[in-house]
């Protein structure tokens, strides 16, 4: 694909932006329902496709090219596909975040300021490996109004090619060029330099992919870097429940970013607590390292500063024993990510200490760090994870895709009636109220 032809794709979505914004919720919903019927009747053409991209990956694997997690992430399966099409469904199920009226203030009589959700607009995505964030995106996209620019992986290129040609023809009713799929590399620094036509960049991927979308567009980017959490077995943790909690924060699905990296134990339950809990993560070949004083309590490899630092995104775990709750926090406040952690405690003073302490995206009590997800939170779906603080954090749903206008209805009223020593005073009023053209309350 030219630049030129990168250009075009994006001025298609700016003028489908416009367009979609004024589609009504149950337009946008209707092309989410026709998205996951379509994946449902073309499961054959989508795992043919996948099983390409998977044989090459794994041929990567065996040249030490490509990490296992990469290779997991990438492949799909009938059932991850009956998911991918619940997804979709669950997105076009909930609420419209659109034309919501936030804040409705009279400024005088007659005079009537109403803050709205619209869109953001042109939205430029970039992912790596999971051909099923290319669906996400796009649907909760629509969902939102927003037009989108979907740049996969090239180890998913297959894959993506056929996602979206099934996501372009169900939605062949909604405006042409609202979704748009590139794919050549280059094209990743073209539209990193549309500031005046793109309006957010979401990456999803390393960090060092991250790093480099932020370090090289003037473009807003959300997203996170690193994904470094971390599990705190405090010392008045019920130990069983934490030794589940513990091995699913790991075990359950290592590859993503959610997945606990570091487990830190309070120094009074770790002598009954880590030979149980390092027997079950030996039995699913978690590999263990640790630090001197986990190496006293259990037989695991020793681990290194860097490893306090390192996002995994496989079956290995770093381990610490600490002497305090203070400990577990400062050491989170120096390694960690931001992303996600969590106490298991059964004391509600040190799990508010601990949540109120960090200011991770997102803080958990007595649950595991894999439900901090979009889906799981119940917002359908997430276009990413944001570490930031800004505009949105953690999963990043259907609001995080909108932002807002003032509409101001009047009747012919004039900025001089109120300027001026004479001038007529504004009434600030709030009122309960809901913006319809034209709409003023008596």
């Amino acid at each position: 694909m030219t630049e030129k032809a990168t250009e075009t794709k994006v001025d298609e979505a700016q003028s489908a932006a416009l367009e979609l914004a004024k589609y009504s919720d149950e337009r946008r919903s209707d092309g989410l329902y026709a998205i996951a019927d379509a994946i449902e009747a073309s499961h054959e053409a989508i795992l043919e496709a996948n099983e390409v991209d998977v044989a090459e990956a794994e041929t990567m694997l065996e040249a030490g090219e490509y990490s296992q997690a990469l290779v997991d992430r990438l492949k799909l399966t009938p059932t991850k596909l009956e998911s991918i099409a619940e997804m979709v469904r669950s997105v076009a199920e909930q609420d419209d975040p659109l034309g919501k009226t936030q804040t409705a203030r009279k400024l005088d009589d007659g005079l009537e300021l109403y803050e709205q959700t619209v869109p953001i607009g042109v939205v430029g995505t970039i992912f790596e490996s999971r051909p099923d964030a290319l669906v996400q995106i796009a649907a909760l996209a629509l969902k939102s109004g927003n037009a989108v620019i979907l740049k996969g992986g090239s180890e998913a290129s297959e894959s993506n090619r056929v996602l979206y040609e099934i996501i372009r023809e169900a939605t062949a009713d909604a405006p042409d060029g609202w979704a748009q799929l590139i794919e050549a590399r280059a094209d990743v620094d073209t539209i990193l330099e549309m500031d005046d036509a793109i309006d957010l960049v979401m990456p999803r991927g390393s960090s060092e992919f991250v790093r480099y979308i932020q370090d090289n567009t003037s473009i807003p980017v959300l997203g996170h870097t690193e994904g470094v959490c971390h599990v705190y077995v405090d010392s008045e943790a019920d130990l069983e429940m934490a030794t589940e909690v513990a091995y699913d924060a790991k075990v359950q699905y290592p590859a993503v970013c959610n997945a606990v990296e570091t487990l830190l134990v309070h120094e009074d339950v770790a002598e009954t607590f880590l030979p149980e809990a390092v027997d079950r993560y030996e039995a699913a070949d978690v590999e263990l390292r640790g630090d001197e004083r986990t190496r006293e309590i259990v037989d695991v490899e020793s681990a290194t500063e860097e490893d306090w630092s390192t996002e995994y995104g496989d079956l290995i775990l770093s381990i610490r024993v600490v002497n305090s709750l203070e400990a577990a926090l400062d050491h989170i406040t120096t390694y960690g990510s931001k992303h996600t952690e969590s106490i298991l405690t059964e004391d509600g003073d040190r799990a508010s200490t601990f949540m109120r302490s960090l200011d991770s995206a997102s803080v958990f009590h007595n649950a595991s760090t894999r439900f901090s997800d979009g889906y799981r939170f119940g917002l359908g779906a997430e276009v990413g994870i944001s570490t930031g603080k800004i505009h949105a954090r953690g999963p990043v749903g259907l609001e995080g895709l909108t932002t807002y206008q003032y509409y101001l209805e009047g009747d012919g009223q004039c900025v001089g009636t109120y300027a001026g020593a004479d001038g007529k005073e504004y009434l600030h009023e709030d009122f309960d109220g809901t913006w319809t053209p034209g709409s003023r309350s008596e």
